[in-house]
């Protein structure tokens, strides 16, 4: 990557992900947001970059004719320029309203040094020169955009001949040549601004174009989550700048890779607080989390099947027609010496609400029980509603979002037995056994994994914040751009 394109997309573009308070036509499922402390900070990494950039950059030749009074024509060519040393000063990134970026690099300086020649009826010359460029202020404007495929995009404008500006020039020219310095400030300097000025407009938006914009091409529209769900952080709409902040919108929708569907609900609006202690924050709607339960809920990963050898060997309640008769009386007598199989399956997937400074959810089961019969068919016998409250806790850390569920106990409610009575209270004990010791675990482990976050390359994130607000989790960082 090239210096502005590494300072301004992976420490910024590449990170911002968001959408300015209130809605648009369909709400954004991730939102994220700039501040103008990571405005800054984005504009102290891009004077490293940058400052790089032009020190590798070569100078074009320029040469002319001239003429002085009583001496003559001649021709000057000034060749082999290049930069060895610059000292870019100061910097400023800030929001346009409604356009995108304004980037204003000023008071900064450049060494140039190089060849020169002189031709002139009697004589040719030549030697080394030194110009100390001062005062150097330019002003660029980084529009921002989006695609149809969802990706951002970014072009620079207002970067011309006029917006660059230097204050003043220190030449030193070998020899005692007042003469070649007097032609060099009287017809020859502002021919070297204009080039000067060019070449540092014209590296600019190289930089976005070659390097900064490709760079965008390679943020995720689609991120894999595991072998069958992915996220999609396509843009809603294309970045906005308002005045103190850049945000950018994401669908965030978590789908099915395989046989994506439409979701039947919408994404909230977000109100995202007005913080700036950080430089980043994330809105992460319930949204993004209830699509997933949808996905996994679609994809039958909470369905379960309990059958005797998973129940452990020292449990005085068997998964057999035996055991049973004291949940279900005339079991033993009708399928006698058997054994059962439970099996559950979510009714919906569950959504999470959020509440301040709370997450839960509050799944709902069906339990169908069989009888296995010795010829390997299934007679079914009963069948069980089972809901609980469950509360979450979520963790942040520099990549991703963790989670973690802590099960309320099970109330259970007969929904239909082929054999009479059933004793409910007894299979509450069972199943909230099993259901803490060996569904639970495995859900955790799920959210364990994490939910990616979308951040570019070479990203960390520190001085983590996380809080849990009406309807979205907001999350706030500082970031650190780590150079390779």
């Amino acid at each position: 990557m090239g210096a502005l394109a590494r300072a301004l997309v992976a420490t910024l573009l590449g990170i911002l992900l968001t959408p300015a308070p209130g809605a648009l036509g369909t709400n954004p499922g991730l939102v994220a947001r700039i501040t103008d402390k990571g405005l800054e900070y984005a504009a102290r990494e891009g004077l490293v970059t940058l400052q790089k950039k032009l020190r590798e950059t070569k100078l074009p030749d320029f040469f002319g004719d001239f003429r002085i009074k009583h001496v003559g024509r001649g021709h000057y060519e000034f060749h082999s320029l290049d930069i060895p040393s610059c000292e870019l000063s100061g910097s400023a990134l800030k929001p346009l309203a409604g356009r995108g970026l304004s980037l204003t690099i000023s008071d900064s300086s450049v060494q140039v040094q190089g060849r020169w020649k002189v031709r002139m009826s009697f004589l040719k010359m030549d030697g080394h020169f030194n110009v100390h460029v001062k005062g150097i202020t330019i002003s660029v404007t980084l529009l921002l955009g989006s695609e149809d495929s969802g990706r951002p995009t970014v072009t620079t404008s207002s970067c011309s001949s006029h917006h660059p500006h230097i204050r003043d020039l220190d030449v030193d020219i070998s020899g005692d040549l007042r003469w070649l310095l007097k032609l060099f400030h009287d017809q020859i300097e502002s021919k070297f601004r204009k080039m000067l000025e060019t070449k540092i407009c014209s590296m600019i938006d190289k930089s976005v174009t070659s390097d900064l914009q490709p760079y965008l091409q390679t943020l995720p529209v689609i991120a894999e989550i595991d072998s069958f769900a992915g996220v999609d952080y396509s843009l809603t709409e294309a970045p906005r700048a308002t005045a103190n902040m850049l945000d950018i919108m994401f669908k965030g929708e978590i789908f099915h890779l395989n046989h994506r569907s439409a979701v039947p609900f919408l994404a909230p609006a977000i109100n995202v607080p007005e913080d700036h202690d950080r430089m980043l924050y994330f809105a992460v709607s319930n949204y993004v989390f209830n699509t997933a339960s949808r996905v996994y809920y679609q994809a039958g990963y909470l369905n379960f099947s309990i059958t005797d050898d998973m129940i452990p060997p020292d449990s005085i309640i068997r998964l057999t027609t035996k055991s049973f008769r004291a949940f279900l009386p005339l079991i033993g007598k009708l399928y006698p010496n058997m054994n059962l199989e439970l099996q559950g399956a979510l009714l919906r997937a569950p959504l999470l609400t959020f509440s301040p400074g709370n997450l839960s959810l509050a799944p709902q089961l069906g339990i169908d029980a069989f009888v296995l019969l010795p010829n390997s068919l299934k007679q079914f016998v009963f069948r069980l509603g089972v809901t609980t409250n469950i509360s979450a806790t979520l963790a942040f850390n520099t990549s991703k979002i963790t989670g973690l569920l802590t099960p309320g106990r099970v109330q259970v409610e007969l929904k239909e037995s082929k054999l009479g009575f059933f004793n409910v209270e007894m299979m509450e004990a069972l199943l909230n056994y099993y259901i803490r010791e060996t569904l639970y675990p495995k859900v955790n482990d799920k959210l364990a994994e994490g939910f990616p976050l979308p951040l570019p390359r070479h990203i960390q994130l520190h001085d983590l914040l996380l809080q849990i607000h009406k309807d979205f989790l907001f999350l706030g960082a500082n970031v650190q751009y780590m150079r390779v």
